[in-house]
C-alpha cells in the first residue's frame, strides 16, 4: 500500500483537511474511498518473513487483534487530527478508557478522579480497582485545593472528563496537570464531550486522551469504536503490550465507518454546537425548567472554565425539570421529533434520564456527590432543524 497522506505537507494542514486525507493509505488500484480490509490474518512471503514481522524487525501486518490496514488509517487520521504522536483505536469507548487507566497501574498504586464521571468509569475506578489492591478517592473537579491535596499525597494516575458526564461538570485540565507533573502522575483526559474539533487536552497538558468514537466520530449511531492517544513511547512501552494481549481490538469494518465519519465531524459538531447553544437559551425560562446547563452558558457554574478550553460550547446539554423523576419521564414521554436514547453525539437529537440509565449503577449517594438527582435529563442536539427542536422541547416541556 501507498502512503498518500501527503507526507510533511499534512504537519500544515487545516484541521478540515486532516479529517478527511489524514492517514490515507491507496492500493494499487488507486481507489478513492478508504479501502476496507476485512481479513483477520495475513500471509508472509517466507517463514522467515513470519518471524522478522512477529518479532517486530519488520514493518508489516500479522494479525487484526494487533492492527489492519483500515484500522492503521483511522489511527493515524485521529493523531492528526489530536495533535498527538500516536494512536490505538479499540472495539469500544469502555474498551479505550479502561485500557487507559489499567494498564499503567500495579498493586500499592493510588489514582485520584473526579467525581462526575460517566457511570461506567466511575465502576471501574470505585468497585475494580480496589480489587486489584489500587487506592481511589474521588474529588470535586471544580475545587482545586482538593486537587492539590490528594495529588500531593502520592498518586500514579489521575482522571477526568470535561464537560463530564451527564452534567456537563468542567476541570481545569491545564491546572490539574501542572499539579500531576509535579508529583509525577499520568493524567488521562475523557474528551468525548468536547471532542478534539472544540478542546485539545494534550495542548493543556493531558498525557493521554481517550475517545468513544461511537459518539461524535462516527457520529451516525452505526458502529462502536474507542482511541487512546499519548506519545509514541508511553504507547510503545505500556499499551501496546495490553492491547494486544488483552485483546479490545476494533474491527476493521468500524474502523472503516468512522473514518468516512470524521470527513464531516467538523461541519456536524459545529453545527450541532450552534443549535445546543440556542436550544438552551431558549428552553432557560420555561416555567417547567429547574435549570439548563450548557458550558458556555454564563451560569454554568464552570462556565469560566469551559469558554477558556473549549472554542464552542459543544453538542451537549442538560435540563433538571421541576417535579423529580415522574416530571422528566412525562417530559421524555411527550418528546415527538427527539429519541429517548442513552447514546449521544448522533446526527438524530437524543434524550435519556441519566439516574436510571447511563449512571443507574452508582446509588443515589454516589449520584449526589456529583449533583445528579432524579430531576436531570442529558440532552445530545443532533442536525435537525433547531426551530423543530425547539417546538418539540417546548411542547413537552408545556405538558410537564
Amino acid at each position: 500500500m501507498a502512503d498518500a497522506s501527503g507526507g510533511d505537507a499534512k504537519k500544515g494542514w487545516k484541521p478540515a483537511t486532516k479529517a478527511v486525507r489524514g492517514g490515507l493509505m491507496r492500493s494499487e488500484h488507486g481507489e478513492i474511498a478508504e479501502a476496507l480490509y476485512l481479513t483477520s490474518g495475513y500471509a508472509y512471503d517466507s517463514a522467515e518473513q513470519a518471524m522478522r514481522r512477529m518479532a517486530g524487525e519488520e514493518p508489516g501486518f500479522v494479525y487484526s487483534r494487533y492492527g489492519s490496514p483500515t484500522c492503521e488509517m483511522l489511527q493515524q487520521r485521529l493523531a492528526l487530527i489530536e495533535g498527538a504522536e500516536t494512536c490505538r483505536v479499540t472495539g469500544s469507548g469502555m474498551g479505550a478508557i479502561s485500557s487507559a487507566i489499567l494498564a499503567p497501574l500495579k498493586t500499592g498504586d493510588r489514582v485520584v478522579a473526579a467525581k462526575a464521571l460517566f457511570g461506567s468509569c466511575r465502576w471501574i475506578i470505585a468497585n475494580q480497582m480496589p480489587k486489584y489492591g489500587i487506592e481511589t478517592v474521588f474529588v470535586d473537579g471544580a475545587d482545586m485545593d482538593a486537587w492539590e491535596r490528594e495529588i500531593a499525597k502520592g498518586c500514579q494516575l489521575v482522571l477526568i472528563e470535561s464537560p463530564a458526564n451527564p452534567l456537563l461538570d468542567g476541570v481545569d485540565i491545564a491546572a490539574v496537570s501542572e499539579l500531576c507533573r509535579k508529583a509525577g502522575a499520568l493524567l488521562v483526559v475523557d474528551n468525548v464531550f468536547a471532542t478534539p474539533i472544540l478542546q485539545k487536552p494534550l495542548e493543556l497538558g493531558a498525557d493521554v486522551v481517550v475517545y468513544s468514537a461511537t459518539k461524535h466520530m462516527d457520529g451516525q449511531g452505526r458502529v462502536m469504536a474507542g482511541a487512546i492517544l499519548c506519545d509514541e513511547a508511553r504507547m510503545t512501552e505500556i499499551y501496546d503490550p495490553w492491547l494486544r494481549h488483552m485483546g479490545p481490538a476494533a474491527s476493521p469494518f468500524n474502523a472503516w465507518v468512522v473514518l468516512k465519519g470524521l470527513e464531516t465531524m467538523q461541519l456536524r459538531v459545529e453545527a450541532q454546537s450552534r443549535s445546543a447553544a440556542r436550544l438552551a437559551d431558549a428552553i432557560a425560562d420555561h416555567p417547567a425548567i429547574a435549570a439548563v446547563r450548557y458550558p458556555h452558558r454564563k451560569d454554568h457554574p464552570h462556565y469560566e472554565v469551559h469558554k477558556k478550553q473549549m472554542r464552542m460550547g459543544g453538542t451537549m446539554m442538560a435540563l433538571s425539570v421541576k417535579g423529580g423523576q415522574e416530571a422528566a419521564f412525562r417530559f421524555l414521554n411527550a418528546l415527538e421529533l427527539v429519541d429517548i436514547c442513552n447514546n449521544l453525539g448522533d446526527t438524530k437529537s437524543l434524550a435519556c434520564h441519566p439516574s436510571t440509565t447511563t449512571h443507574r449503577a452508582l446509588s443515589d449517594e454516589e449520584q449526589a456527590t456529583m449533583g445528579l438527582d432524579r430531576s436531570w435529563i442529558r440532552f445530545s442536539v443532533g442536525l435537525e432543524d433547531s426551530d423543530d427542536l425547539e417546538a418539540d422541547l417546548i411542547q413537552a416541556l408545556n405538558k410537564v
